[in-house]
């Protein structure tokens, strides 16, 4: 049924990066801390950069719990599930690290995101996953579900905002800067972008 793959390549490829939505898992290191899952979409904002490395886009959003898990600990989960054709379901397992605007790397990795305008959805982070187990499984109780089409909402209100507005945006949210359970999150003021 489940099978570990040494690397993210070919069918297993084609099949995440075929998906419109993915979720991640992430959690503190407290015993009794918030375990955080969240999904993510928006065509373009997720790419395979080589066999073993994944990176998506972090963008405004209400809180920031996958960042600040991520500065504490690293420890990620992404999930893909086939909704339409084959029933499979495949999880990368990883270390994963938030990439900040003032990273001399931003500029690179956000070179591999050609197909999404950032600017338009309030571009926080580039989240970098490191795969250390890679499976796939069979997904038979997965149900169908149709793709319809991207919501365009987000883009709508955040292309509305500057650097300095969206940090003020990000400064009035509660569970930005600090996670739900007081870990470092998002740094704020947002730095400018190094692009």
């Amino acid at each position: 049924m489940g099978k570990t793959h040494e690397r993210i390549e070919g069918r297993l490829r084609s099949f995440i990066e075929a998906q419109p939505v993915f979720f991640t898992a992430t959690a503190p290191l407290s015993a009794d801390g918030t375990v955080n899952l969240s999904p993510k979409g928006l065509k373009g904002s997720f790419v395979v950069l080589d066999d073993h490395t994944v990176a998506y886009l972090d963008f405004a959003g209400s809180n920031a719990e996958t960042i600040a898990h991520l500065r504490e600990n690293g420890r990620i989960t992404l999930m893909w599930c086939a909704f339409q054709g084959p029933p499979n379901i495949v999880r990368v397992h990883g270390r994963g690290e938030p990439v900040f605007r003032d990273d001399p790397r931003f500029g690179e990795l956000l070179g591999h995101f050609p197909d999404i305008d950032p600017a338009q959805h309030g571009l926080r982070a580039i989240i970098v996953v490191t795969a250390e187990l890679v499976r796939d499984t069979c997904g038979y109780a997965v149900p169908f579900m149709a793709y319809e089409a991207e919501r365009d909402l987000h883009g709508k209100r955040f292309a509305r905002e500057d650097d300095a507005s969206l940090s003020a945006y990000f400064t009035k949210k509660e569970h930005i800067a600090t996670s739900l359970d007081g870990l470092p999150g998002l740094p704020l003021p947002l730095p400018p972008s190094t692009v």
